[in-house]
């Protein structure tokens, strides 16, 4: 028999009304993941991580449209001119995006990342492999539709690598995905500079392959220090 209080039908003693209706909300408001999310859920072995990899702020389709646009503008800039504009556009595009793809107060998911049982710093690993790669493999195709040379094409990458790194420790260390764009951008276009002043050509910091080293050594430097600032804290798990 149930119960009255208050004149209101309390319902069984035995049955907890208020879990009961949870569930029941549960089940309303559920979100069914879409094939990417369920294909990165398989692929990643945890659910939580592919649903924070398919919320990467630079991975929405809006985002993506943007990057597509830009790298179109440089292979109709480098089919006009000849100067090889996708090649020098890509490290900073990449590097917006890795930037974004750590945003506190920006990223739908930065909530559910902090409570998870993966740390940050995977979370960070996942989504910047995933947003370096995609971004390499666009600018690889808009290279190859512009018709430069190979070691052109090819020769962004290392220049990529070190600004990605660069825009990701400034992100990091800030807590500001704004300051990261910021970095990034500016180092890159301090580079490009530095480069034109010293030989007179802009392609030097895409050609030279001394450069490659310290490229290299950009990247990792910077890695180290956005590993340490997404570290976990001493006496927490």
């Amino acid at each position: 028999m149930s119960e009255t209080v208050n004149g209101t039908d309390a319902g069984p003693p035995d049955v907890d009304l208020g879990r009961v209706w949870l569930g029941v909300a549960t089940q309303v408001w559920r979100r069914q993941p879409r094939w990417t999310e369920r294909a990165a859920g398989r692929l990643l072995g945890s659910p939580g991580l592919a649903r924070a990899l398919v919320t990467t702020p630079s991975l929405l389709l809006g985002w993506l449209i943007a990057t597509v646009v830009v790298l179109i503008a440089g292979v109709l800039a480098t089919l006009g001119t000849g100067t090889p504009y996708v090649a020098l556009l890509a490290p900073a595009v990449a590097a917006a995006g890795i930037a974004y793809a750590y945003g506190p107060g920006l990223d739908p998911a930065w909530e559910l990342s902090r409570s998870m049982a993966v740390s940050d710093r995977m979370v960070l690993l996942v989504r910047a492999l995933a947003v370096f790669g995609l971004n390499a493999a666009l600018g690889l195709a808009a290279s190859a539709g512009s018709g430069v040379a190979a070691a052109v094409t090819f020769g962004w990458l290392m220049p990529m690598t070190a600004t990605c790194g660069l825009a990701l420790a400034a992100a990091t260390l800030a807590r500001s995905a704004n300051v990261g764009v910021a970095a990034g951008a500016a180092g890159w276009a301090i580079t490009v500079l530095a480069g034109q002043v010293v030989t007179g050509r802009l392609t030097i910091v895409i050609t030279d392959s001394s450069l490659v080293l310290p490229y290299l050594a950009v990247a990792a430097g910077c890695a180290a220090i956005a590993a340490y600032a997404t570290r976990i804290p001493r006496g927490t798990s």
